[in-house]
């Protein structure tokens, strides 16, 4: 027989919940949290006192006045409640930052891959860069989240195809993610994952996706190109957290050589390289996002293989989104930082594109948006190190509590 909850119980399976809906910005009131949660307003006066007790959020004190209705506390997270550690590592470096519930990040700070950049070498300068974070600020870090250009197999959280990292093939980065954070002074919980997923997560919760049922997310770091799929608020992985890989799409079988051993993958045909390439320009020593900036300043100020350049480009990152449409029917589509700037180069070009080569973007026009926040993938990161915590706050926090009543 299933045994009844108690009003304890029933307070404690709402305090994620809540904390869940205060973090996404969704109930900035406590009437709101209310009819989010369909329960009483003693018993959202209790959630929310718990989890301001808990030193997660704050309650104001001062109602904010409503149009109908009796007037409702202001709930938002607390500024100098805990935080967690995310790390983003790409081609060309790592970043590190402390962040905050609401997606709020910290000063991020950019660094070199080390020498001779091992899965073991990476991490443990990911780790340290936590380490040196967390000892500088005086709230509580509660875990560490990190964000890899590869796609991450679980249950084992092992690197599928680090093409852009040259690791080897099921390299078991959540394990050694584990180990080095406990030998560099980060006996924290960790969890690592695919950093476009990460990034639809942020967008969603955060950004230009809030809101949408159906989030496609499409994105580019400094090489390759990624996709993730949001569907009610939660990630779509597939059976072993593989699903969407769009990068392995193919858009020109005569095009330029993928990694992975095809030909005219958007891996290759859509992302910075491909810009440069496409523009005649060689690589030269500088991130490869920050040389495309010189290609899009071109292109605004009239240049014209500049401008023929992002046609290309454009094209084929319209024939990409294109396909995935046809399968999955999103109802919103987010770009990442270099894709925006296409999209902002050729606002017309890209939609077009889009809506011809798809069938159901012939039926009703898919809005195309840029993303919203600055660094997605590193807020992602961060999301995932809160995720412990959301999920339930008391054992998150490793606090015994008082179940809310």
């Amino acid at each position: 027989m299933q045994r009844t909850q108690t009003s304890p119980d029933r307070g404690r399976a709402a305090l994620g919940p809540a904390l869940a809906l205060i973090h996404s910005g969704a109930a900035p009131t406590r009437s709101v949290l209310t009819g989010a949660l369909g329960v009483t307003r003693a018993t959202a006066g209790a959630i929310t006192g718990e989890l301001e007790a808990l030193g997660l959020i704050t309650v104001d004190a001062r109602p904010a006045g409503g149009t109908r209705g009796r007037p409702s506390h202001r709930l938002a997270v607390d500024p100098s409640g805990p935080v967690v550690a995310a790390a983003q590592i790409h081609a060309d470096g790592f970043t590190v930052a402390l962040a905050g519930l609401g997606g709020r990040l910290g000063e991020p700070v950019d660094l070199p891959l080390p020498h001779s950049p091992t899965p073991v070498r990476v991490l443990r300068a990911v780790v340290a860069e936590a380490a040196r974070q967390v000892a500088a600020d005086p709230r509580r870090c509660v875990g560490l989240g990190l964000a890899v250009p590869t796609p991450v197999a679980l249950p084992d959280r092992t690197a599928v195809a680090a093409m852009y990292l040259d690791w080897p093939l099921g390299t078991p980065v959540g394990e050694l993610l584990e180990q080095t954070a406990a030998e560099g002074g980060l006996p924290l919980p960790v969890d690592v994952a695919n950093d476009a997923n990460l990034a639809a997560l942020a967008e969603h919760r955060h950004g230009a996706g809030r809101g949408a049922r159906h989030l496609l997310y499409v994105t580019s770091g400094h090489r390759g190109v990624g996709g993730a799929l949001v569907v009610d608020g939660r990630l779509h992985t597939g059976s072993a957290g593989l699903a969407l890989e769009v990068g392995q799409l193919t858009v020109d079988p005569n095009g330029r050589r993928c990694p992975c051993g095809n030909r005219g993958c958007l891996d290759v045909e859509a992302d910075p390289p491909a810009l440069l390439a496409a523009a005649g320009r060689e690589p030269d020593g500088r991130p490869t996002l920050d040389q495309t900036r010189a290609v899009f300043a071109d292109a605004a100020a009239g240049d014209a293989r500049a401008r023929d350049a992002i046609d290309h480009v454009v094209y084929r990152l319209g024939l990409g989104i294109a396909g995935v449409i046809n399968i999955l029917n999103p109802d919103r589509v987010v770009l990442g930082a270099f894709h925006s700037a296409l999209l902002a180069a050729a606002p017309a070009r890209l939609p077009s594109v889009v809506a011809h080569r798809s069938h159901w973007g012939r039926c009703g026009e898919i809005e195309i948006l840029p993303a919203a926040l600055e660094r997605p993938e590193l807020a992602g990161a961060a999301e995932l190190a809160w995720a412990p915590v959301l999920a339930d706050p008391l054992e998150g926090l490793g606090s015994p509590g008082t179940p809310a009543k």
